[in-house]
């Protein structure tokens, strides 16, 4: 189980790592990140992203995920401002049919958080979005957290989102 080093002197267990990647790194690690994060999620993993286009070996680990018998959630805009990006993302989608997935659009205005909980062991908010530019082009920055309180506030936050969103798919 992933283990983030203590920031600071926390009293209360809260535990945060601050990841930077960026096309300068030695090696992926915004896309290595991200593998971990699917490959650890035992019950839930929620993903809310403005661009969603992973290449093959996280749709794999996505699917691993869902024949495990995880609860996969994936949160997208339905307006988009990309839309080279937004119709790439539903060829992805077509790739991602098991009744673990369930892929909402945000009909709330423009969706633009970066958000991953993972179970209640962490939740991640940062500037990567779920695409290769973000994992191997772009300097990114991830604040993951491992604190049930600060996990509660992100999945009462992607809830109160998913409020305002239309499934797509079977869920439709």
């Amino acid at each position: 189980r992933w283990q983030a080093p203590e920031i600071g002197s926390a009293d209360d267990g809260q535990r945060a790592l601050v990841l930077s990647s960026g096309p300068s790194d030695e090696h992926e690690l915004c896309t290595l990140f991200f593998h971990r994060a699917i490959a650890m999620a035992e019950q839930r993993l929620w993903i809310a992203s403005p661009y969603f286009v992973p290449d093959e070996g996280l749709i794999h680990a996505l699917q691993l995920a869902a024949i495990r018998g995880v609860e996969v959630r994936i949160l997208l805009p339905m307006k988009p401002d990309q839309w080279l990006v937004w119709l790439a993302s539903f060829a992805i989608l077509t790739e991602l049919d098991h009744p673990n997935f369930h892929i909402h659009r945000f009909t709330g205005g423009f969706l633009h958080q970066k958000a991953l909980l993972v179970d209640d062991h962490f939740a991640a908010i940062g500037t990567a979005n779920f695409d290769n530019r973000s994992f191997r082009l772009n300097f990114e920055v991830i604040g993951i957290v491992s604190d049930t309180a600060f996990n509660g506030e992100v999945s009462r936050m992607l809830e109160a989102d998913l409020v305002h969103s239309k499934p797509t798919g079977s869920d439709a």
